[in-house]
């Protein structure tokens, strides 16, 4: 797949920055890109078939005794995690950042019964194997479905919780965005395109504000994309976007016991298939500045920490403002 100019997608060039000449070419594996840190790979045998799930193992600069489980978003990796990585890191905390099963450097089976139980299981397979017993677990985006998930199925193993701008703060389904298949879904994503991702981080991600450093998380998500195992990436983004439309965590909020973090960028405008969303309903859906109070009301032992300027991924976009509040509220549970 070619990368296409913002002319030829029909979108203003006055409201995008410039995209590199060529896009990057990467495998169905994200063969090419290069993580911050050492990948290692935990071999699974899951639903009748041999799979690699590739994580992140970093260690603390002085160790607290604590661990940290960071869990990516759908367009994200264990990569995006780096300035969190580095801010945890040097508070104490080892961190644990896999990349899910149908994501990035992991294995994308053709054939796989996608749910957060499962990613869940996968996630604590791992933690097993590197006998870590307890972990703050820290999920962003569709990460925060499955953080919550993981703390719904072992609340003894997740000392406190943390949801980055979670998706899953409402039921779209329930609020009347129509239903797509996975083969709809499939087809939706073979048009996947780097200016396309970069104008939707854009207005979502960032709140309209870019900077040069993050081309590099477009060309990340595009190059898996332009590459001969194209196919393969966007069966599995359609397996995992049905996934999250229709198992919602949200009312389940209440069995959560364990004290939990709510960080949101107020400007962000996440909801699941809202582009196919009736019309009338379209500007209701993903107003975060009213998901995050009242998640919070929800959560029986839940505090919350907002940006009002910032967009769906303020770990991102400004770091050091959002993980200096992130330690803070840490070194207070």
């Amino acid at each position: 797949m070619k990368l296409t100019s913002l002319f030829t997608l029909g979108i203003l060039c006055s409201t995008v920055p410039a995209l590199a000449a060529t896009a990057p070419v990467y495998g169905p594996q994200l063969e090419g890109f290069d993580y911050p840190y050492p990948v290692q790979h935990l071999s699974l045998n899951s639903q009748q078939q041999q799979l690699e799930m590739a994580y992140l193992d970093v260690p603390a600069a002085k160790p607290n005794g604590k661990v940290a489980l960071l869990l990516h978003g759908k367009n994200f990796c264990a990569a995006t995690w780096q300035g969190s990585i580095e801010a945890l890191t040097a508070a104490g905390y080892r961190v644990i950042a896999p990349d899910q099963i149908g994501f990035c450097k992991s294995s994308k089976p053709k054939q796989y019964q996608f749910s957060f139980q499962q990613l869940a299981v996968n996630t604590k397979a791992l933690l097993d194997k590197l006998s870590i017993k307890q972990v703050t677990v820290m999920g962003h985006s569709m990460g925060g479905m499955l953080a919550t998930r993981f703390a719904l199925l072992y609340p003894n193993e997740t000392e406190q919780l943390v949801l980055v701008n979670p998706i899953g703060l409402e039921d779209w389904k329930a609020l009347g965005v129509p239903y797509r298949t996975v083969d709809q879904w499939y087809q939706r994503e073979l048009n996947t395109s780097a200016a396309g991702i970069k104008q939707y981080q854009l207005s979502t991600y960032y709140a309209s504000k870019w900077r040069p450093e993050f081309d590099r998380w477009v060309e990340m998500q595009a190059g898996m994309y332009n590459g001969e195992g194209k196919e393969q990436v966007a069966w599995n983004s359609a397996l995992t976007a049905e996934m999250i439309f229709t198992q919602p965590v949200l009312y389940e909020f209440g069995q959560l016991k364990m004290p939990v973090l709510l960080m949101i960028g107020e400007l962000d405008n996440t909801a699941i298939a809202k582009d196919i969303a009736p019309a009338e309903l379209k500007p209701k859906l993903g107003n975060y500045a009213k998901l995050g109070p009242a998640a919070v009301k929800a959560i029986p032992n839940a505090s919350l920490v907002t940006f009002a300027d910032l967009g769906h991924s303020p770990h991102i976009q400004d770091p050091d403002r959002f993980h200096q509040q992130l330690i803070k509220q840490l070194q207070t549970k």
